[in-house]
């Protein structure tokens, strides 16, 4: 199967060598190239790609020269053509050359293919646990370029983009200060925030983060963990009724949600269903609230009571079993409408129609609040000032 999975990957390079001169990608790449602005200081971001897997294909749009952690050149390779990296005995293997890092650095401006994708910058590739991981190592607002187009629609208002951009590079920073570990500083995944290469940008990603380049979000002096969810379902919630410590900047406000598919929304599920997304508890019978958010409702906790026994679960471990958008939701039991002598009588529960609203956690900005905000006539730094309270605007200098 790995021999498959590195084929596949391999005849995806070819192809793109192929077709690129006669492609809309190639005339992109070109363009690319020609419209990166020339930054006299830069900040790397260190992205984690690929995380504890045996084998990786490394390469670039141009000629590009591997090197190791000492920076010793070990080869060359060749522009278009990748490069399959493996683990072996804790070091790290490239064809015929082994060392405990490897670097692919591309000339003139090239890009870098890392898996299955194009990125900015340059890869570092080490080995980690029983497998390897591969970093992009990439210019901080071209980093951006990608984030804000992976997280937010590319043709939403232009305030409402530069608005993603400012918060992503708020929490991008404030997880390379307070998170980041001895190989990389984030992740590519919403676990994170998602970030998926140059086939995520568009002119108007590039757009909202040049037009807000360097600013950043800040509290008390320090840059702010602005993380930021989809549609609050009305009301953004203050962070420690969602997670554990309260923050000052992570306050619940009225939410500009009114636009969101997701602000409402309703799901089934037979009793047959539940048993098997919660086992352990039989026939479930009914959902009981222990702890919600106040005002807003979201399930803390909530009491499952089965036919075999009962169970008290958090509102994301719901929210996980059952594949819902948010925590914010009711459960209904639907029952069986049974004759009996002359009256209507319930049986067991044959079905739970869940009523909720929002996606995601609902704590600082609401992307779906911000289009709203924006269509209204709202610039970027009121709609980061509203769903951030007390935040403030402020230029990061690289030193």
């Amino acid at each position: 199967m790995t021999g498959c999975y590195a084929k596949s990957r391999w005849f995806r390079l070819q192809q793109f060598a192929r077709v690129a001169k006669h492609s809309w990608w190639f005339s992109l790449l070109l363009w690319l190239v020609a419209i990166a602005p020339a930054y006299a200081q830069r900040l790397e971001m260190r992205v984690a790609i690929e995380q504890g897997v045996s084998q990786i294909d490394v390469g670039s749009s141009t000629n590009a020269v591997v090197r190791d952690g000492a920076g010793q050149v070990l080869a060359n390779i060749p522009a278009m053509e990748a490069k399959q990296a493996e683990s072996e005995a804790g070091r790290v293997a490239l064809g015929d050359w082994q060392a405990s890092q490897i670097w692919v650095e591309p000339s003139d401006n090239g890009y870098v293919w890392i898996g299955d994708k194009w990125y900015r910058g340059r890869t570092l590739v080490v080995p980690t646990g029983n497998g390897l991981t591969a970093v992009n190592y990439v210019d901080l607002e071209h980093y951006l370029y990608s984030v804000v187009g992976a997280e937010m629609p590319t043709s939403w208002p232009i305030e409402a983009l530069k608005a993603q951009a400012v918060a992503a590079r708020s929490y991008a920073l404030y997880q390379r200060q307070t998170g980041a570990n001895e190989i990389f500083d984030v992740g590519d995944t919403q676990a994170w925030q998602v970030y998926g290469g140059l086939e995520e940008e568009t002119v108007s990603t590039q757009t909202a983060v040049d037009q807000t380049q360097g600013q950043v979000l800040t509290h008390n002096g320090q840059i702010i963990n602005a993380v930021f969810h989809s549609s609050s379902g009305g009301h953004t919630e203050d962070v420690e009724r969602v997670w554990v410590s309260p923050l000052a900047y992570l306050r619940g406000v009225p939410d500009f949600d009114q636009y969101s598919p997701d602000r409402q929304w309703v799901a089934n599920f037979s009793a047959a269903d539940l048993q098997q997304r919660i086992p352990g508890l039989g026939n479930i019978v009914s959902f009981t609230p222990v702890e919600f958010t106040r005002p807003n409702g979201r399930i803390r906790r909530m009491q499952v009571v089965g036919e075999s026994g009962s169970r008290t679960m958090t509102g994301d471990e719901i929210r996980r079993a059952l594949g819902l958008k948010s925590t914010l939701f009711s459960i209904t039991p639907q029952f069986d409408q049974v004759a009996s002598a002359g009256d209507t009588v319930p049986a067991s529960p044959i079905s739970f129609q869940v009523v909720g609203g929002g996606f995601g956690h609902g704590v600082g900005m609401s992307q779906w609040g911000a289009y709203g905000m924006a269509t209204q006539g709202q610039n970027y730094q009121q709609i980061v000032r509203y769903y951030y309270t007390g935040a403030i605007l402020a230029q990061i200098e690289v030193r």
